[in-house]
């Protein structure tokens, strides 16, 4: 018989009590903050993200304290610090006794809900998670000597898993350095005598411009009460490249920056902060729906480019040293549509294109695809853990006579 099996056994044989998290927690909002008043320090402002906006001089919370963020593509994550920190566009979340309720039992429960409060969100422009979200929530409460337990055994399993994700998230990260070392290799050309070739085969030069069509813009008074799926910025993971949040739009609630038609095939590029890379090969399922004015939609000309071949140009180095050249702004930067589709790239023949872009997709299908390779491995580990954990955090409810009784008792 395992340890807790026989710590349940002694302390909590009929079951637990549980009680709404509001009871037992102080869940307290954050102070804003704005960028005039921060004074540089190493104290961790919590805000909206999953890691530290920036950092401050003073703290608003010390000790163990669980945050919630509040807002943004990320509203809802919970993250867990024991040093001070500021608690910005987030709100935290503690317990009133730890002698009834273990802090770090507290967070590894709300980790258990993490999915749940993810889809609390709600706000049609920025999503926002509030403290009343989680109130409700039933928190079970076996004894402290359970609770404590618990908490070593998912201690050492999360520090296990951070372990085996590390090894694997390095080899990742080596074989993501490998796919760019060949995608930049096989999309630079050399000259010999005056000529440009790429892999051998002569190329042309080509603005971005002359080998993409014109795209259009959406008529809201032609398409009320018809509802699209919008991306905005914020909804491309500038790691993977893929689709991270989906908002559903219609000319009532749309935000200004919904104006962009775009259909499968395309390929839009963040001209907002452009050096974050946030790039998206349009997939079937957002064909005829809506992206921000903040990216510029590029559509290739089929008899020209292939399209995937033009979504691996814009992710080559000779790319990124041009958008990192030709922004402007300082606090804001940004580049136009115009400047980027100035960008001359090297046109090879079809048949070229075809053979490069079989090589890069085996790559990106290595490196990115959460079906195979690496980060189905890392995701598989992540739910064989999250598969423990809410075992171990599962009890039976304690019947309310026997709750009557012991209340009565103490």
């Amino acid at each position: 018989m395992s340890k807790i099996q026989q710590l349940i056994n002694q302390y909590c044989p009929h079951g637990v009590e549980y009680k709404k998290l509001g009871e037992v927690c102080v869940i307290q909002r954050g102070s804003s903050i704005t960028k005039n008043e921060i004074t540089e320090g190493n104290i961790p402002v919590i805000a909206g993200g999953r890691k530290p906006a920036y950092f401050h001089n003073v703290p608003n919370r010390t000790g163990q304290t669980i945050v919630i963020a509040g807002s943004g593509a990320y509203a809802g994550f919970v993250s867990w610090w024991e040093q001070p920190i500021f608690v910005s566009d987030a709100f935290s979340v503690k317990p009133k006794n730890v002698n009834y309720l273990n802090s770090k039992f507290c967070y590894y429960f709300l980790i258990s809900k993490q999915e749940q409060i993810h889809k609390m969100k709600s706000g049609g422009g920025v999503p926002h998670v509030y403290p009343s979200d989680i109130d409700n929530f039933l928190i079970p409460l076996p004894p402290l000597p359970v609770q404590e337990e618990i908490v070593r055994i998912l201690d050492t399993f999360t520090e296990l898993e951070a372990e085996l994700e590390a090894e694997l998230e390095a080899e990742q990260e080596a074989r993501k350095k490998q796919y760019e070392y060949y995608r930049n290799k096989l999309l630079t050309p050399v000259e010999i005598h005056g000529k440009w070739y790429l892999n051998d085969k002569e190329v042309e030069w080509k603005r971005l411009g002359e080998v993409c069509e014109k795209t259009e813009k959406i008529n809201w008074n032609k398409n009320k009460g018809i509802e699209f799926k919008y991306i905005d910025l914020s909804a491309v993971d500038i790691e993977t490249k893929k689709i991270i949040e989906i908002k559903i739009i219609n000319s009532e609630n749309a935000p200004s920056r919904a104006q962009q038609i775009i259909k499968t095939n395309d390929v839009i590029v963040g001209t907002t902060r452009p050096t974050l890379k946030r790039f998206f090969f349009v997939t079937l399922e957002f064909d005829n729906q809506l992206c921000s004015t903040g990216f510029c939609v590029l559509r290739a000309k089929a008899i020209r480019i292939l399209p995937k071949y033009l979504f691996y140009i814009i992710q080559t180095n000779n790319f990124y040293l041009y958008i990192e050249n030709n922004q402007e702004g300082a606090g804001y930067p940004s580049i136009s549509d115009k400047k980027i589709k100035e960008y001359t790239i090297p046109l090879s023949p079809i048949s070229e294109q075809e053979r490069i872009v079989a090589i890069l997709d085996k790559f990106d299908a290595l490196v990115n695809d959460l079906t195979a390779g690496l980060p189905a491995e890392i995701a598989a580990r992540r739910k064989q853990y999250e598969y423990y954990r809410n075992r171990l955090l599962t009890f039976p409810a304690k019947k309310i006579s026997d709750v009557a009784i012991n209340e009565n008792q103490s």
